[in-house]
Protein backbone atom coordinates (compact mmCIF):
# COMPACT_ATOMS: atom_id res chain seq x y z
CA UNK A 1 0.00 0.00 0.00
CA UNK A 2 1.09 3.44 -0.54
CA UNK A 3 0.60 5.85 2.32
CA UNK A 4 -1.47 8.60 2.02
CA UNK A 5 1.02 11.42 3.18
CA UNK A 6 4.78 12.07 3.14
CA UNK A 7 7.06 14.23 4.23
CA UNK A 8 8.98 14.12 1.00
CA UNK A 9 7.46 12.83 -2.23
CA UNK A 10 10.10 11.71 -4.94
CA UNK A 11 9.05 11.01 -8.67
CA UNK A 12 11.13 9.47 -10.27
CA UNK A 13 14.08 6.53 -9.42
CA UNK A 14 16.41 6.79 -11.59
CA UNK A 15 20.27 7.98 -10.88
CA UNK A 16 19.07 11.23 -9.59
CA UNK A 17 15.38 10.13 -7.33
CA UNK A 18 17.35 6.95 -6.30
CA UNK A 19 20.36 8.76 -4.95
CA UNK A 20 18.10 11.39 -3.61
CA UNK A 21 15.85 8.96 -1.51
CA UNK A 22 18.53 7.44 0.19
CA UNK A 23 20.22 10.83 0.95
CA UNK A 24 17.22 11.89 2.49
CA UNK A 25 15.98 8.94 4.31
CA UNK A 26 19.64 8.51 5.78
CA UNK A 27 20.29 12.29 6.91
CA UNK A 28 16.83 12.75 8.34
CA UNK A 29 13.71 11.31 10.17
CA UNK A 30 11.39 12.99 7.38
CA UNK A 31 9.23 10.02 5.78
CA UNK A 32 10.08 9.30 2.27
CA UNK A 33 8.18 8.21 -0.95
CA UNK A 34 10.06 7.26 -3.68
CA UNK A 35 7.77 6.32 -6.72
CA UNK A 36 9.29 4.42 -9.72
CA UNK A 37 7.30 4.21 -13.03
CA UNK A 38 9.19 0.72 -13.53
CA UNK A 39 9.82 -2.12 -11.13
CA UNK A 40 11.90 -2.47 -8.32
CA UNK A 41 13.75 -5.75 -7.72
CA UNK A 42 14.75 -4.79 -4.38
CA UNK A 43 18.00 -5.05 -2.37
CA UNK A 44 20.92 -6.79 -4.60
CA UNK A 45 21.29 -8.97 -2.16
CA UNK A 46 18.33 -10.67 -2.58
CA UNK A 47 19.08 -11.68 -6.63
CA UNK A 48 16.14 -10.95 -7.79
CA UNK A 49 17.91 -8.35 -10.69
CA UNK A 50 18.00 -9.86 -14.31
CA UNK A 51 21.23 -10.91 -15.09
CA UNK A 52 21.02 -8.42 -18.17
CA UNK A 53 20.79 -5.18 -16.11
CA UNK A 54 23.86 -6.65 -14.26
CA UNK A 55 26.08 -7.58 -16.80
CA UNK A 56 28.56 -4.24 -17.32
CA UNK A 57 29.63 -5.80 -20.76
CA UNK A 58 26.38 -4.86 -22.68
CA UNK A 59 24.06 -2.48 -22.64
CA UNK A 60 20.82 -3.69 -21.83
CA UNK A 61 17.42 -2.09 -23.14
CA UNK A 62 14.66 -4.90 -21.44
CA UNK A 63 13.65 -2.20 -19.72
CA UNK A 64 12.92 0.87 -21.79
CA UNK A 65 10.20 3.84 -22.01
CA UNK A 66 10.49 3.09 -25.55
CA UNK A 67 10.53 6.64 -26.61
CA UNK A 68 11.47 7.24 -30.54
CA UNK A 69 11.17 10.70 -32.29
CA UNK A 70 7.98 9.98 -34.21
CA UNK A 71 7.89 11.53 -37.80
CA UNK A 72 9.83 14.24 -36.80
CA UNK A 73 13.18 12.62 -38.90
CA UNK A 74 11.69 12.48 -42.18
CA UNK A 75 12.49 8.77 -43.69
CA UNK A 76 13.87 7.49 -40.48
CA UNK A 77 13.07 6.75 -36.44
CA UNK A 78 15.92 7.35 -33.94
CA UNK A 79 14.99 5.80 -30.27
CA UNK A 80 15.92 7.66 -27.50
CA UNK A 81 15.82 4.95 -25.38
CA UNK A 82 15.49 5.26 -21.23
CA UNK A 83 15.43 2.70 -18.22
CA UNK A 84 11.71 2.20 -17.28
CA UNK A 85 13.37 0.56 -13.83
CA UNK A 86 14.15 1.39 -10.30
CA UNK A 87 17.91 3.24 -10.81
CA UNK A 88 17.15 4.22 -13.79
CA UNK A 89 19.87 4.76 -16.66
CA UNK A 90 22.55 3.98 -13.94
CA UNK A 91 21.09 0.34 -14.58
CA UNK A 92 21.51 0.16 -18.13
CA UNK A 93 23.99 2.34 -19.44
CA UNK A 94 28.10 2.04 -20.87
CA UNK A 95 29.84 2.36 -17.17
CA UNK A 96 31.86 5.14 -18.31
CA UNK A 97 31.82 7.45 -14.88
CA UNK A 98 32.87 10.92 -16.49
CA UNK A 99 33.07 14.98 -14.34
CA UNK A 100 33.13 17.37 -16.95
CA UNK A 101 35.17 20.13 -16.23
CA UNK A 102 35.65 23.53 -14.89
CA UNK A 103 33.90 25.31 -17.44
CA UNK A 104 30.70 23.36 -17.54
CA UNK A 105 29.50 23.96 -13.70
CA UNK A 106 31.55 27.85 -13.35
CA UNK A 107 29.12 28.39 -16.43
CA UNK A 108 26.13 27.32 -14.46
CA UNK A 109 26.93 29.39 -11.89
CA UNK A 110 27.78 32.68 -14.18
CA UNK A 111 24.46 31.87 -15.19
CA UNK A 112 22.90 33.03 -11.89
CA UNK A 113 23.01 30.00 -10.07
CA UNK A 114 24.95 30.21 -6.94
CA UNK A 115 26.11 27.37 -5.47
CA UNK A 116 27.13 25.21 -8.38
CA UNK A 117 30.94 26.32 -9.35
CA UNK A 118 32.97 23.51 -9.74
CA UNK A 119 34.71 24.10 -6.53
CA UNK A 120 31.79 23.77 -4.71
CA UNK A 121 29.97 20.50 -6.68
CA UNK A 122 33.92 18.89 -6.96
CA UNK A 123 33.29 17.17 -2.98
CA UNK A 124 29.76 15.87 -4.30
CA UNK A 125 31.17 14.02 -7.94
CA UNK A 126 33.31 12.14 -5.00
CA UNK A 127 30.61 11.65 -3.34
CA UNK A 128 28.95 10.30 -6.57
CA UNK A 129 31.69 7.93 -7.40
CA UNK A 130 32.48 6.38 -3.80
CA UNK A 131 28.71 5.29 -3.79
CA UNK A 132 29.01 3.89 -7.25
CA UNK A 133 32.23 2.46 -6.80
CA UNK A 134 33.67 4.13 -9.41
CA UNK A 135 37.18 2.58 -10.79
CA UNK A 136 39.36 2.14 -12.98
CA UNK A 137 40.39 -1.32 -15.15
CA UNK A 138 43.48 -2.83 -14.52
CA UNK A 139 45.87 -3.23 -17.16
CA UNK A 140 44.79 -6.40 -18.77
CA UNK A 141 41.02 -5.53 -18.66
CA UNK A 142 41.45 -3.43 -21.59
CA UNK A 143 39.96 -4.88 -24.57
CA UNK A 144 41.99 -5.10 -28.31
CA UNK A 145 40.05 -2.28 -30.22
CA UNK A 146 40.09 0.37 -27.30
CA UNK A 147 44.20 -0.79 -26.31
CA UNK A 148 44.33 -0.15 -29.57
CA UNK A 149 42.72 3.28 -30.36
CA UNK A 150 44.18 4.47 -27.46
CA UNK A 151 47.90 4.11 -28.92
CA UNK A 152 46.67 4.88 -32.31
CA UNK A 153 45.29 8.47 -30.68
CA UNK A 154 48.76 9.22 -29.26
CA UNK A 155 50.40 8.09 -32.70
CA UNK A 156 47.88 10.96 -34.27
CA UNK A 157 48.92 13.25 -31.84
CA UNK A 158 46.76 13.25 -28.62
CA UNK A 159 48.37 14.07 -25.66
CA UNK A 160 47.93 10.91 -22.89
CA UNK A 161 45.12 12.11 -20.13
CA UNK A 162 46.37 10.11 -16.57
CA UNK A 163 42.83 11.04 -15.14
CA UNK A 164 39.74 12.14 -17.55
CA UNK A 165 37.89 13.80 -14.70
CA UNK A 166 40.69 16.41 -14.36
CA UNK A 167 38.05 19.16 -14.65
CA UNK A 168 41.22 21.55 -15.52
CA UNK A 169 42.31 19.52 -18.25
CA UNK A 170 41.79 20.60 -21.94
CA UNK A 171 42.47 17.64 -24.78
CA UNK A 172 43.98 14.02 -24.05
CA UNK A 173 42.81 10.33 -24.67
CA UNK A 174 42.12 8.48 -21.77
CA UNK A 175 40.19 5.02 -20.69
CA UNK A 176 37.32 6.05 -18.41
CA UNK A 177 36.61 5.14 -15.13
CA UNK A 178 33.61 3.45 -14.79
CA UNK A 179 30.61 2.12 -12.54
CA UNK A 180 31.46 -1.40 -13.02
CA UNK A 181 32.21 -3.88 -9.35
CA UNK A 182 33.61 -6.99 -10.19
CA UNK A 183 31.85 -7.03 -13.62
CA UNK A 184 28.13 -5.82 -12.50
CA UNK A 185 27.26 -2.79 -13.52
CA UNK A 186 26.77 -0.95 -9.85
CA UNK A 187 23.84 1.41 -10.05
CA UNK A 188 22.17 4.65 -7.99
CA UNK A 189 20.07 1.81 -6.07
CA UNK A 190 22.48 0.27 -4.90
CA UNK A 191 24.80 2.64 -4.23
CA UNK A 192 22.16 4.93 -2.39
CA UNK A 193 19.11 2.87 -1.54
CA UNK A 194 20.11 -0.19 -0.71
CA UNK A 195 21.92 1.60 2.48
CA UNK A 196 18.64 2.84 3.64
CA UNK A 197 16.31 0.37 2.80
CA UNK A 198 15.89 -1.08 6.04
CA UNK A 199 15.09 2.22 7.32
CA UNK A 200 11.47 3.14 8.34
CA UNK A 201 11.28 6.39 6.88
CA UNK A 202 11.62 5.23 3.38
CA UNK A 203 8.87 3.59 1.01
CA UNK A 204 10.17 2.42 -2.47
CA UNK A 205 7.30 2.13 -4.57
CA UNK A 206 7.81 -0.03 -8.15
CA UNK A 207 5.51 -0.14 -11.05
CA UNK A 208 4.00 3.47 -10.21
CA UNK A 209 3.53 5.84 -13.09
CA UNK A 210 3.12 9.48 -11.89
CA UNK A 211 0.52 11.17 -13.80
CA UNK A 212 0.59 14.69 -12.32
CA UNK A 213 0.79 16.93 -9.93
CA UNK A 214 -1.94 18.13 -7.21
CA UNK A 215 -2.19 22.10 -7.41
CA UNK A 216 -3.67 24.18 -5.29
CA UNK A 217 -3.34 27.98 -4.42
CA UNK A 218 0.31 28.11 -5.95
CA UNK A 219 1.61 25.37 -3.82
CA UNK A 220 2.31 21.54 -5.13
CA UNK A 221 0.42 19.67 -2.28
CA UNK A 222 1.76 16.05 -3.53
CA UNK A 223 0.45 13.84 -6.52
CA UNK A 224 -1.58 11.41 -8.58
CA UNK A 225 0.26 8.21 -8.98
CA UNK A 226 -1.38 5.37 -10.62
CA UNK A 227 -0.25 1.99 -9.46
CA UNK A 228 -1.80 -1.78 -10.67
CA UNK A 229 -4.67 0.48 -12.16
CA UNK A 230 -5.21 2.33 -8.88
CA UNK A 231 -5.57 5.94 -8.67
CA UNK A 232 -3.81 7.18 -5.88
CA UNK A 233 -3.00 10.79 -4.02
CA UNK A 234 -0.12 10.87 -1.93
CA UNK A 235 0.08 14.41 -0.07
CA UNK A 236 3.75 15.57 0.94
CA UNK A 237 5.39 18.47 2.20
CA UNK A 238 7.68 18.28 -0.40
CA UNK A 239 6.96 16.98 -3.91
CA UNK A 240 10.74 16.33 -6.11
CA UNK A 241 10.47 15.64 -9.52
CA UNK A 242 13.56 13.11 -11.11
CA UNK A 243 11.84 11.55 -13.80
CA UNK A 244 14.76 12.79 -15.89
CA UNK A 245 14.69 15.14 -19.04
CA UNK A 246 11.81 13.70 -20.81
CA UNK A 247 9.73 12.71 -17.69
CA UNK A 248 9.91 15.66 -15.71
CA UNK A 249 8.88 18.43 -17.95
CA UNK A 250 6.11 16.08 -19.25
CA UNK A 251 4.91 15.66 -15.86
CA UNK A 252 5.17 19.56 -15.57
CA UNK A 253 2.91 20.08 -18.28
CA UNK A 254 0.02 17.45 -17.36
CA UNK A 255 0.39 18.84 -14.50
CA UNK A 256 -0.89 22.32 -16.50
CA UNK A 257 2.53 23.72 -15.72
CA UNK A 258 3.73 25.14 -18.93
CA UNK A 259 2.67 27.81 -21.65
CA UNK A 260 -1.12 28.47 -20.55
CA UNK A 261 -2.21 28.42 -24.58
CA UNK A 262 -0.18 25.84 -25.39
CA UNK A 263 -1.61 23.34 -22.57
CA UNK A 264 -4.85 24.75 -23.61
CA UNK A 265 -5.09 23.51 -27.47
CA UNK A 266 -4.54 20.31 -25.60
CA UNK A 267 -7.29 20.18 -23.24
CA UNK A 268 -5.53 20.40 -20.34
CA UNK A 269 -6.73 23.57 -17.59
CA UNK A 270 -3.47 25.84 -17.11
CA UNK A 271 -2.06 25.24 -13.54
CA UNK A 272 0.54 27.87 -13.34
CA UNK A 273 2.50 29.68 -16.04
CA UNK A 274 5.79 28.43 -16.41
CA UNK A 275 6.81 29.07 -20.40
CA UNK A 276 10.55 27.36 -20.10
CA UNK A 277 8.67 23.99 -19.43
CA UNK A 278 10.50 21.21 -21.93
CA UNK A 279 12.22 24.33 -23.49
CA UNK A 280 16.43 23.99 -23.63
CA UNK A 281 16.12 20.02 -24.66
CA UNK A 282 19.89 19.45 -25.47
CA UNK A 283 21.98 16.64 -26.07
CA UNK A 284 25.37 15.78 -27.58
CA UNK A 285 24.55 14.73 -31.61
CA UNK A 286 26.57 11.47 -32.39
CA UNK A 287 28.00 10.04 -35.48
CA UNK A 288 29.60 6.53 -36.00
CA UNK A 289 32.05 6.04 -38.49
CA UNK A 290 31.92 2.08 -38.68
CA UNK A 291 34.54 -0.05 -40.21
CA UNK A 292 34.54 -4.14 -40.08
CA UNK A 293 37.25 -4.52 -38.74
CA UNK A 294 40.24 -6.95 -39.24
CA UNK A 295 40.41 -10.68 -39.33
CA UNK A 296 43.14 -10.08 -36.41
CA UNK A 297 41.06 -8.19 -34.62
CA UNK A 298 38.02 -10.42 -34.59
CA UNK A 299 40.48 -13.22 -33.21
CA UNK A 300 42.19 -11.03 -30.78
CA UNK A 301 38.72 -10.05 -29.36
CA UNK A 302 37.28 -13.73 -29.67
CA UNK A 303 40.15 -14.77 -27.41
CA UNK A 304 40.02 -11.74 -25.26
CA UNK A 305 35.77 -12.00 -24.19
CA UNK A 306 36.61 -15.94 -23.81
CA UNK A 307 38.74 -15.40 -20.55
CA UNK A 308 37.61 -11.71 -19.48
CA UNK A 309 34.12 -9.90 -19.91
CA UNK A 310 34.72 -7.66 -23.14
CA UNK A 311 32.86 -3.91 -22.26
CA UNK A 312 31.52 -2.38 -25.33
CA UNK A 313 32.80 1.15 -24.35
CA UNK A 314 35.94 2.58 -22.43
CA UNK A 315 38.27 4.71 -24.10
CA UNK A 316 37.39 8.65 -24.64
CA UNK A 317 39.36 10.76 -26.60
CA UNK A 318 38.72 14.80 -25.98
CA UNK A 319 39.67 16.95 -29.05
CA UNK A 320 39.07 20.10 -29.92
CA UNK A 321 37.39 21.33 -33.80
CA UNK A 322 37.93 23.58 -35.66
CA UNK A 323 34.99 25.62 -34.15
CA UNK A 324 36.12 24.99 -30.43
CA UNK A 325 36.75 27.75 -28.11
CA UNK A 326 38.70 27.74 -24.60
CA UNK A 327 38.36 24.22 -24.60
CA UNK A 328 37.57 20.77 -25.93
CA UNK A 329 34.30 20.56 -27.50
CA UNK A 330 34.66 16.80 -28.71
CA UNK A 331 34.48 13.43 -27.74
CA UNK A 332 35.82 10.83 -29.77
CA UNK A 333 35.34 6.60 -28.74
CA UNK A 334 35.75 3.82 -30.36
CA UNK A 335 32.96 1.20 -29.68
CA UNK A 336 33.06 -2.86 -29.96
CA UNK A 337 30.08 -5.30 -29.13
CA UNK A 338 28.20 -8.24 -30.29
CA UNK A 339 25.71 -8.15 -33.12
CA UNK A 340 21.92 -7.80 -31.60
CA UNK A 341 21.33 -10.48 -34.16
CA UNK A 342 24.37 -12.64 -34.48
CA UNK A 343 26.03 -12.80 -31.04
CA UNK A 344 28.88 -14.67 -32.84
CA UNK A 345 29.85 -11.25 -34.95
CA UNK A 346 30.94 -8.04 -33.40
CA UNK A 347 30.44 -4.49 -34.70
CA UNK A 348 32.96 -1.67 -34.74
CA UNK A 349 32.56 1.84 -34.55
CA UNK A 350 34.29 5.09 -33.85
CA UNK A 351 32.30 7.72 -33.16
CA UNK A 352 32.51 11.48 -32.67
CA UNK A 353 30.44 13.80 -30.71
CA UNK A 354 30.04 17.07 -30.16
CA UNK A 355 30.03 18.14 -26.16
CA UNK A 356 29.47 21.47 -26.41
CA UNK A 357 26.19 21.55 -28.67
CA UNK A 358 24.92 25.09 -29.99
CA UNK A 359 21.20 23.35 -31.00
CA UNK A 360 18.48 23.50 -28.56
CA UNK A 361 15.28 21.08 -28.49
CA UNK A 362 11.77 21.10 -26.99
CA UNK A 363 9.79 18.90 -25.35
CA UNK A 364 6.04 18.39 -25.81
CA UNK A 365 3.04 16.21 -24.88
CA UNK A 366 -0.19 15.74 -27.43
CA UNK A 367 -2.33 14.42 -24.52
CA UNK A 368 -3.02 14.55 -20.76
CA UNK A 369 -2.48 10.79 -20.83
CA UNK A 370 0.75 9.61 -18.86
CA UNK A 371 1.05 6.86 -21.12
CA UNK A 372 1.67 8.54 -23.78
CA UNK A 373 4.89 9.34 -25.20
CA UNK A 374 5.82 12.73 -25.37
CA UNK A 375 7.12 14.61 -28.42
CA UNK A 376 10.82 14.97 -28.34
CA UNK A 377 12.28 16.96 -30.63
CA UNK A 378 15.98 17.12 -30.44
CA UNK A 379 16.38 19.76 -33.22
CA UNK A 380 20.42 18.56 -33.38
CA UNK A 381 22.27 20.77 -35.83
CA UNK A 382 19.75 23.26 -36.01
CA UNK A 383 21.90 26.43 -34.72
CA UNK A 384 21.99 28.88 -37.19
CA UNK A 385 25.51 29.50 -37.50
CA UNK A 386 25.90 25.65 -38.56
CA UNK A 387 28.87 25.34 -35.94
CA UNK A 388 26.98 22.06 -34.54
CA UNK A 389 27.19 20.16 -38.13
CA UNK A 390 31.05 21.46 -38.89
CA UNK A 391 32.45 20.04 -35.59
CA UNK A 392 30.71 16.67 -36.46
CA UNK A 393 32.60 17.08 -39.75
CA UNK A 394 35.96 17.61 -37.60
CA UNK A 395 35.21 15.30 -35.84
CA UNK A 396 34.95 12.43 -38.49
CA UNK A 397 38.05 13.86 -40.45
CA UNK A 398 39.82 13.41 -36.71
CA UNK A 399 38.64 9.89 -36.33
CA UNK A 400 39.77 8.96 -39.47
CA UNK A 401 43.32 10.36 -38.40
CA UNK A 402 43.90 7.96 -35.67
CA UNK A 403 42.30 5.01 -37.73
CA UNK A 404 44.72 5.41 -40.18
CA UNK A 405 47.29 5.57 -37.56
CA UNK A 406 49.83 2.84 -37.96
CA UNK A 407 48.86 0.97 -34.51
CA UNK A 408 45.11 1.06 -35.54
CA UNK A 409 45.12 0.73 -39.76
CA UNK A 410 45.88 -2.91 -39.86
CA UNK A 411 43.43 -3.97 -37.52
CA UNK A 412 40.59 -1.65 -38.39
CA UNK A 413 40.12 -2.20 -41.88
CA UNK A 414 37.84 -0.56 -44.22
CA UNK A 415 34.92 1.74 -43.40
CA UNK A 416 31.68 0.18 -44.24
CA UNK A 417 29.67 3.53 -44.76
CA UNK A 418 29.64 5.99 -47.67
CA UNK A 419 30.36 9.24 -45.94
CA UNK A 420 32.36 9.89 -48.61
CA UNK A 421 35.69 12.06 -48.42
CA UNK A 422 35.38 15.76 -48.82
CA UNK A 423 33.94 17.97 -46.22
CA UNK A 424 30.40 18.81 -48.25
CA UNK A 425 30.20 14.68 -48.50
CA UNK A 426 30.44 14.17 -44.62
CA UNK A 427 28.15 16.85 -44.03
CA UNK A 428 25.74 15.59 -45.91
CA UNK A 429 26.21 12.43 -44.31
CA UNK A 430 26.28 14.13 -40.71
CA UNK A 431 22.61 15.73 -41.50
CA UNK A 432 20.98 12.41 -42.45
CA UNK A 433 22.32 10.21 -39.97
CA UNK A 434 23.13 12.56 -37.05
CA UNK A 435 22.37 10.16 -33.68
CA UNK A 436 22.35 11.44 -29.81
CA UNK A 437 24.42 10.42 -27.06
CA UNK A 438 22.18 9.23 -24.45
CA UNK A 439 22.75 12.40 -22.48
CA UNK A 440 19.34 14.76 -22.75
CA UNK A 441 19.54 17.39 -20.31
CA UNK A 442 18.48 20.80 -19.64
CA UNK A 443 14.34 20.81 -20.28
CA UNK A 444 13.76 22.38 -16.94
CA UNK A 445 16.37 24.51 -16.47
CA UNK A 446 17.98 26.08 -13.74
CA UNK A 447 18.17 30.32 -13.59
CA UNK A 448 17.40 32.92 -11.10
CA UNK A 449 14.08 33.99 -13.60
CA UNK A 450 11.09 32.51 -15.14
CA UNK A 451 10.81 35.70 -17.23
CA UNK A 452 14.18 34.28 -18.68
CA UNK A 453 12.95 30.86 -19.55
CA UNK A 454 13.98 29.49 -16.00
CA UNK A 455 12.12 26.51 -14.55
CA UNK A 456 13.57 26.23 -11.20
CA UNK A 457 16.07 28.52 -9.14
CA UNK A 458 19.51 27.24 -8.30
CA UNK A 459 18.13 24.68 -5.39
CA UNK A 460 15.51 23.25 -7.63
CA UNK A 461 12.93 24.77 -6.78
CA UNK A 462 9.98 25.84 -9.03
CA UNK A 463 9.93 29.02 -9.92
CA UNK A 464 6.15 30.05 -8.58
CA UNK A 465 5.26 26.86 -6.85
CA UNK A 466 5.96 26.40 -2.86
CA UNK A 467 6.96 23.17 -2.60
CA UNK A 468 7.55 21.50 -5.86
CA UNK A 469 10.96 20.77 -7.04
CA UNK A 470 13.00 19.18 -9.97
CA UNK A 471 16.11 17.45 -8.99
CA UNK A 472 17.85 15.48 -12.11
CA UNK A 473 19.62 15.95 -15.23
CA UNK A 474 16.44 18.20 -17.03
CA UNK A 475 17.95 21.28 -14.64
CA UNK A 476 21.44 22.10 -16.07
CA UNK A 477 20.90 24.78 -18.18
CA UNK A 478 23.79 23.85 -20.25
CA UNK A 479 24.65 19.94 -20.48
CA UNK A 480 28.00 18.85 -19.38
CA UNK A 481 30.83 17.98 -22.43
CA UNK A 482 30.97 14.33 -20.00
CA UNK A 483 28.42 11.76 -19.55
CA UNK A 484 26.02 12.49 -17.73
CA UNK A 485 25.17 10.40 -15.32
CA UNK A 486 27.46 11.08 -12.54
CA UNK A 487 26.74 14.77 -12.98
CA UNK A 488 23.09 13.79 -12.43
CA UNK A 489 23.83 11.82 -9.03
CA UNK A 490 26.41 14.60 -8.37
CA UNK A 491 22.81 17.37 -8.68
CA UNK A 492 21.49 15.23 -6.29
CA UNK A 493 23.87 14.75 -3.70
CA UNK A 494 23.79 18.73 -4.29
CA UNK A 495 20.81 19.33 -3.51
CA UNK A 496 20.04 16.68 -0.96
CA UNK A 497 22.87 18.85 1.12
CA UNK A 498 20.30 21.69 1.26
CA UNK A 499 17.06 19.70 2.18
CA UNK A 500 18.63 18.58 4.97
Amino acid sequence: MLPETVDTLIIGGGSAGAALAGLLAERSDQSVLLAEAGPDYGPLAIGSWPPEMLDARHISTTHDWGYHSGDLLPGRRVLYERARIIGGCSAHNGCSAVWGIRADYDGWAALGNPGWTTDEVLPFLAAADRRLRVRRYRDEEVPPLQRTAYEAALAAGYPPSANINDVDEDIGASLCPVNNHAGIRWNAAFGYLDPARHRPNLTVAGDCLADRLVIERGRVLGAELIRGGTRHRVAASRTILAAGAYGSPAILLRSGVGEPAALQRIGIRPAHPLAGVGRNLQDHPYLPVRFEGSDALHRATDEFAARLWCPEELLIVKARSNQAGRTFDLHLLPEGGRNADNREEWRWSFAATSVEPRSRGRLAIASADPEAMPIIEHRHLSDPEGIDLATLVDGVEQIRAILAAPPLKPLAGRETDPIGADRASIARWVRDHVLHYWHPAGSCAMGPSADAGAVVDARGRIHGLEGGYVADASIMPVVTRANTNVPAVMIAERIASWMV
